[in-house]
């Protein structure tokens, strides 16, 4: 199967930070992507050490058209980030596994000499997912249909394949043989291990706490994030929730008589997520402790009415381009998009569950489309250190029939 990798041999990530993801239409839904950016922006900057005025380059991204300036975003997630006025920022897009994609895009930049110092942020807020309509600029014809639809439910259709999302996860469920209580059990698993990650502490240790505040810019009007009157203060998932078996077995399946209902699925949320790349050259002459080596990047296609077995060719690129094997690897990530596509893809690669996903997926802390990836990998990067371990697999797959996947190391393993 054809598909796209690249190695990299020099190429660090220094750290990051997220905020708390929080449920839709809760405490962030008022707050535009550019503004949790920012956030988690200025908070990766603090965490690393390194001085915005040293950023070479912003990489972001964000599916939505959020707010009436989502035109400018990555520019005003650089400016207000304290990145100096010249230089450039782009915004990139592959849906799901956008987050993946600004780390390779940012590697790649350093690779090609145009960076040494990268932003990537991703941020997306599901809450302010417009409702919309394409064919009104002409204006409205009497009697004519209004059609404003829900941009968010809108999206979730492909249109090629005639399904839905959720429709893909259920083909992999007969492909595979999952039943209902395979991925109700899968799902109860992410969620105490997103509780007991959330009890110790551990998830509150990439967690920047979000308050209303004012980003000002010399010169310039400022933003901010207000918060509801009531909330002074974020600083955890609000989605992990006790979540037994037979809790999530009474739900309702969204398709007659299929296995995915709302409580197996990756949970609706707003949040953002950042990190700083480096080239090996400013990791030695600043003196930096970098969190993880980037090792390499890949992105595979498939039918995209399977799209959820996506994450298992990019990840066999990932891997033959590195020289790795399944058993190399000391932990596995792949984004819980929905709990029968990551039980497909963890069957297809042989993978063993006690190595996947070990402080909760998308299930429990939810999935803020463009910001995932970070948090994923973020996340991994942290575990390796805890753990002990040299390899760590990040993967999505991604709407339309595709997935992408990244190979970190922790180099002091």
């Amino acid at each position: 199967m054809r598909s796209f990798s690249a190695r990299f041999d020099d190429h660090w990530l220094l750290g990051g930070a997220r905020t708390p993801f929080v449920d839709y239409c809760g405490a962030l839904a008022e707050a535009s992507p550019i503004d949790m950016g920012i956030k988690v922006g200025r908070a990766a900057l603090d965490r690393t050490g390194v001085p915005s005025s040293d950023i070479d380059s912003v990489v972001t991204a964000c599916m939505a058209q959020a707010s009436f300036d989502a035109f400018v975003l990555p520019r005003h997630i650089g400016l207000y980030s304290g990145v100096p006025i010249e230089v450039p920022a782009i915004l990139v897009q592959r849906i799901c596994g956008s987050g993946f994609e600004i780390i390779r895009q940012a590697a790649d930049q350093i690779t090609l000499g145009y960076a040494s110092l990268a932003l990537a942020v991703g941020t997306e807020s599901m809450s302010r997912n417009p409702i919309c309509a394409f064919g009104h600029r002409s204006g409205f014809k009497l009697g004519a249909p209004v059609e404003f639809k829900d941009f968010l439910w809108e999206a979730l259709e492909d249109p090629a394949a005639k399904v839905s999302m959720i429709q893909t996860a259920e083909n992999l469920a007969k492909r595979y043989g999952i039943t209902r209580a395979d991925v109700d059990s899968f799902a109860a698993t992410s969620f105490e291990r997103a509780l007991r990650a959330q009890a110790e502490g551990w998830l509150a240790g990439e967690i920047v706490e979000v308050t209303s505040e004012r980003f000002e810019l010399a010169g310039y009007e400022p933003r901010g994030i207000k918060l509801p009157r009531k909330v002074k203060v974020l600083d955890r998932d609000t989605h992990p929730r006790p979540s037994p078996v037979d809790a999530l077995a009474v739900l309702r399946p969204v398709y007659e008589g299929g296995v995915q209902t709302a409580g197996n699925s990756s949970a609706l949320v707003d949040g953002a997520a950042a990190m700083v790349v480096a080239s090996g050259a400013q990791v030695r002459n600043r003196g930096l402790q970098a969190l993880a080596r980037l090792r390499g990047a890949a992105a595979a296609g498939v039918p995209p009415e399977i799209m959820g077995i996506g994450p298992v060719p990019a990840i066999h690129a990932l891997l033959a381009r590195c020289e790795l094997k399944i058993s190399d690897i000391d932990l596995f990530e792949i984004n819980e998009a929905q709990g029968a596509q990551t039980l497909a893809c963890a069957r297809e690669l042989g993978l063993d569950l006690d190595l996947l996903n070990v402080n909760g997926g998308a299930i429990a802390l939810g999935h803020p489309l463009a910001a995932s990836g970070v948090r994923i990998t973020l996340t991994a990067a942290r575990e390796l250190h805890r753990r002990g371990g040299r390899y760590a697999v990040v993967s999505a797959c991604v709407g339309g029939g595709q997935g992408m996947a990244l190979l970190i190391e922790n180099t002091q393993a």
